[in-house]
């Protein structure tokens, strides 16, 4: 089961208030634990969120307003012009996670699309709901839309979100005209897909229309008469400019009045009418041009039992009729009318029984490289590990401890020398304060004499002097790789500089296999746009056997566990089940009855393509009894030469992001970088090596 919902839309003013008020409303008959959450609002920081202020003040959360959203939307722009895009999705979130974890139900609530460009809100939108995992409801404004326009309009955003990979729980039509609710709910539901409820609800004219205290704020116009009267509804307006019987004439129910402060006729006019049986409510009064009416008229109508709201602006009168034409009716805080109103039209237009089925049904499988990333840090987090990494002098590595130490992820050692990493952190303009990590030059260490020591009695058998293991002790790989043996640091990541070769030779010497683990391996975590894929072996095993095979796959399904993936093995090859033949696809062939025969309780299938074994449409077509076909998690490559190619080509064409390699099957984690790593993945290998500490 979900516990939240993304309330979205695709243009401003489409009536979210309605459909939030309602099913705030429903989820309180629930649970009395409910967060409500905006990612990004649309107003600064001196200014509240008018929504949050609303579901925050009628249902009388406790929730602080500042845990009610992340950014605003100047600053999120800011972000995303330096390209702080992975920044503002993490710290989304982040936010959002630690309401998830302390409420029964988070509602969430897209952005006003009254930004710089509504493409990219909108995209926006589709990213923060896929990035939080959480499906989406979709409410369309339908206000002067023809029946085409609207369903064109539903198949073509709600498409979007679905190729995206966000689930579309809802699509609600709103502001719909009266009468027509049926007809319309039938063509969007035979255009969208099936498992979409659908909801229609009619435009209403005490919600679409603005009240005098929305045009007072609007205007920025001073109260003359009337401010206990200011929820009035404006329905008409006229411009009281000609004679008074032709005015009167005009005048219909809940009717605005502007005319300029000097016409004395028109006010008392519209002020008798008002009480007259004859003629519809005047709501109220604009004074244009920054005049105000003789004091004897102020006399006449200070005088009066019955005064509706007169408002006084500097505007001229066409002015003022422009912009009150302009104003957006929204419904606030202490407007309890209006918010009944609403939540009646949601309990009319909506099933709240399949809306809360659908609700409690959800499940989603979809992983994006942010949610990944994030979960990695959050768990490394949780239980601190001490890595050690030998290349401390390293451009990238020093980038890429600044964020590891700002983000407190991690304790760290660097090894090298301590003045050569100084002037390279003033190079680079880092922040680093390296009072926050331990430096370590190897040949000053105390500990030198220890762990050549500790060298000589591990390989002396073979032919290893004490002049020699002091010689090797030299070398940064040999002395992380010491220190992870002798438990003064929980893991090692190296490779940035040195070869593979170089930085595994100690580990696969002294630091030896795990128990039952006979081949040294690796993974690749590969963060596709709506998941995330493990790939082995990719960097350590040329041409394994089929035993060799077989290791790697378990071995990589309990990595793929480890990190909260379910383990789907698909050991690939250029044939997908029976029907092909020869060497390699029969190596792959006894590599699957290994397995099969090993652990039972993994789900395996091969030899199968690739295609078969990610897309669901050929993976049913080729192996449709298969349950792991079309949806394989875990993706084993018959050699090294394919599953190096496969992993950089998936890498470069669709952009995904690659974590790794992460060796597997040693007593403890040490992790080779590629020579040609980025700062991020320094990063995230130092991270993925701290969760494997976390498991020994």
């Amino acid at each position: 089961m979900t516990n939240a919902i993304y309330l979205t839309t695709t243009e401003p003013f489409s009536g979210k208030s309605i459909y939030a008020l309602g099913l705030v409303n429903l989820l309180a008959g629930k649970t009395d634990k409910i967060s409500y959450f905006k990612p990004i609002i649309t107003v600064g920081k001196k200014e509240k969120d008018r929504r949050l202020t609303l579901i925050k003040e009628h249902f009388k959360l406790a929730q602080p307003y500042e845990d009610m959203f992340s950014f605003t939307i100047q600053k999120a722009f800011k972000e995303i012009n330096r390209k702080n895009e992975a920044f503002l999705i993490d710290a989304i979130i982040e936010k959002f996670q630690r309401l998830q974890e302390n409420s029964d139900f988070v509602v969430v609530e897209g952005t006003d699309f009254a930004g710089i460009s509504t493409n990219v809100e909108f995209n926006g939108n589709v990213s923060i709901a896929k990035n939080l995992g959480i499906p989406a409801a979709i409410i369309l404004n339908c206000d002067h839309k023809t029946d085409a326009e609207i369903v064109e309009q539903a198949i073509s955003t709600t498409n979007a979100f679905l190729s995206n990979g966000v689930q579309v729980l809802t699509l609600v039509a709103n502001k719909v005209q009266q009468g027509k609710e049926a007809d319309l709910r039938r063509k969007l539901t035979m255009a969208l897909p099936k498992e979409i409820l659908i909801s229609a609800i009619p435009v209403h004219l005490e919600l679409s229309n603005p009240t005098m205290e929305e045009i007072r704020d609007a205007m920025g116009a001073k109260v003359f008469f009337g401010e206990n009267l200011l929820t009035n509804r404006v329905d008409h307006v006229i411009v009281g400019a000609m004679q008074l019987r032709n005015f009167l004439q005009r005048v219909k129910n809940n009717t605005l009045v502007i005319t300029p402060g000097d016409r004395g006729d028109i006010i008392i006019g519209a002020l008798q009418a008002n009480i007259s049986k004859n003629f519809g409510k005047i709501a109220g009064m604009v004074l244009s041009g920054g005049m105000l009416p003789e004091d004897s008229i102020v006399q006449l109508v200070e005088g009066l039992e019955t005064v509706v709201p007169i408002l006084q602006v500097e505007e001229a009168t066409f002015e003022v009729v422009t912009k009150i034409n302009d104003i957006k009716a929204r419904i606030s805080a202490d407007d309890k009318e209006k918010i009944a109103i609403g939540i009646r039209l949601f309990e009319q237009a909506v099933d709240e029984k399949a809306l809360t089925d659908k609700i409690v049904a959800f499940h989603s499988d979809v992983l994006t490289p942010r949610m990944f990333q994030y979960q990695l840090v959050k768990r490394a987090k949780s239980n601190k590990k001490h890595i050690v990494l030998p290349e401390g002098e390293d451009d990238r590595i020093l980038q890429a401890v600044d964020q590891l130490v700002k983000q407190d992820v991690v304790a760290l050692t660097l090894l090298g020398n301590k003045e050569t990493i100084e002037l390279t952190i003033k190079r680079l303009n880092l922040s680093l304060d390296l009072m926050s990590v331990n430096v370590i030059a190897p040949v000053s260490s105390v500990r030198f004499e220890e762990y050549a020591q500790a060298l000589y009695e591990l390989r002396k058998n073979k032919g290893l002097t004490i002049q020699m293991a002091r010689d090797l002790m030299l070398d940064v790989s040999y002395f992380g790789t010491m220190m992870v043996y002798k438990g003064h640091a929980d893991g090692m990541v190296s490779g940035a500089v040195h070869t593979t070769q170089h930085t595994i030779r100690p580990a696969l010497q002294f630091v030896k296999t795990k128990p039952g683990v006979a081949t040294v391996s690796s993974v690749f975590f590969m963060c596709l746009p709506n998941r995330v894929s493990v790939f082995g072996d990719c960097a350590v095993v040329p041409n394994p056997s089929s035993e060799q095979l077989a290791d790697i796959a378990i071995s990589s399904a309990e990595s793929a566990k480890m990190l909260g993936i379910e383990p789907k093995i698909a050991m690939l090859s250029y044939s997908s089940g029976s029907s092909g033949e020869g060497e390699e696809v029969e190596k792959v062939r006894k590599a699957t009855e290994l397995i099969r025969l090993r652990r039972p309780d993994l789900k395996v299938e091969g030899p199968i393509q690739y295609d078969a074994a990610v897309d669901p449409e050929v993976g049913k077509k080729k192996l449709p009894n298969s349950e792991v076909a079309g949806q394989a998690s875990v993706l084993i490559f018959p050699d090294l030469n394919t599953g190096n190619n496969t992993y950089k080509a998936v890498q470069r064409e669709t952009g995904a992001i690659a974590i790794g390699p992460m060796l597997q099957g040693l007593n403890k984690p040490v992790n080779d970088l590629s020579r040609g790593c980025t700062v991020v993945d320094v990063f995230n290998t130092v991270v993925i090596t701290a969760i494997q500490a976390q498991e020994n």
